[in-house]
């Protein structure tokens, strides 16, 4: 089955005064019809950066230096702004994190919602107005017809991600990015919009990437997984085999790091040394370096290429063979 999205040598900069911060270097990977598929890594690892960019987000002062994104046929890369108004949101949709922030503050929800349906679709105001309510039901809000004359600061939490989902799938988008979507939630509420969009993916038959850096989610959520870290890939597999034998020593800081429940009470929970790079600098050997016990001298002279380290699982790491299950 050929991808529905193919993101080739991606890589990102932003300007500063004091020089070039290198947020995403040489990324590729491919997603597939129906497939959700996660980018885990810790803050900073350049997971945001680079679904900003397929989606032509990136403003000054940051750059996409080079790379592709190919989507049906076309290098969204690309685009002009004309085209991209056919592409974002109608086929390729967001959620963000901060669904607050994502909402206007001085529009209600009904009319947020119906934008989305008015920019891609031609739409009287009552068609808008009946299709608004019934993705607001999709979506799991209640009394639709009331809650779109209210205004973002009037709804919880767990509502406004759900408005911010049913903006996203106005449209019916071919795939859907999900930004953390649950990070400020509570635990239940969290599970919820989790269910939800699980529910309306595989109604919509959408693919789904979903960013987090919470192992759970993507434990729950995903059938393939991408480990970031310093704007670089440095893992890739299939959820089980990740969780089971990880080849990367990063990958493997960021299981022991997780919460056990056979943990002894008063247990210090494990954490990775160190702290990731400033990315100031262009990397020349392997970035997790300072912060891996396992680092040689050709790691600091050369960056290891992603290969093939088992089928269907990739990995960056001059000393990938040394890892078993047991190292665990």
């Amino acid at each position: 089955m050929p991808p529905i999205l193919s993101v080739q040598d991606l890589k990102v900069q932003f300007k500063t005064e004091t020089g070039y911060i290198y947020a995403v270097n040489d990324i590729s990977f491919d997603l597939y019809p129906a497939e959700t598929l996660t980018i885990v890594g810790e803050s900073g690892a350049g997971k945001t950066v680079s679904m900003l960019a397929l989606l032509g987000l990136i403003d000054p002062p940051g750059e996409i230096n080079s790379g592709k994104v190919l989507f049906e046929g076309s290098d969204l890369l690309q685009l002009n702004p004309d085209d991209w108004q056919r592409v974002r949101g109608k086929k390729i949709a967001l959620i963000q994190q901060d669904a607050l922030a994502a909402l206007n503050p001085v529009l209600t929800v009904g009319l947020q919602v119906s934008e989305a349906l008015t920019v891609h679709e031609e739409l009287s105001k009552r068609e808008a107005r009946e299709r608004t309510i019934e993705l607001l039901a999709r979506v799991g809000i209640s009394t639709p017809e009331r809650q779109i004359e209210r205004y973002p600061h009037q709804l919880s939490g767990g509502m406004r991600q759900r408005v911010t989902i049913a903006i996203a799938l106005a449209a019916q988008p071919q795939i859907l990015i999900a930004d953390e979507p649950t990070t400020a939630l509570d635990v239940t509420v969290q599970a919820e919009i989790i269910d939800l969009l699980l529910g309306l993916q595989k109604q919509l038959g959408m693919a789904l990437i979903w960013i987090t850096h919470d192992l759970g989610v993507v434990a729950r959520v995903a059938q393939r997984v991408l480990v970031m870290y310093a704007g670089m890939i440095m893992e890739e597999s299939r959820v089980l085999e990740l969780f089971n034998a990880p080849r990367h020593p990063y990958t493997i800081g960021l299981l022991n790091a997780r919460p056990r429940l056979d943990g002894a009470p008063g247990e210090r929970l494990y954490s990775i040394s160190g702290k990731p790079p400033a990315l100031l600098e262009a990397p020349k050997g392997c970035p997790f370096i300072p912060r891996c016990p396992y680092a040689s001298g050709r790691c600091r002279l050369e960056m290891p290429p992603l290969v093939e380290v088992a089928p269907r699982h990739f990995a960056a790491c001059w000393e990938h063979r040394r890892f078993t299950p047991q190292e665990m």
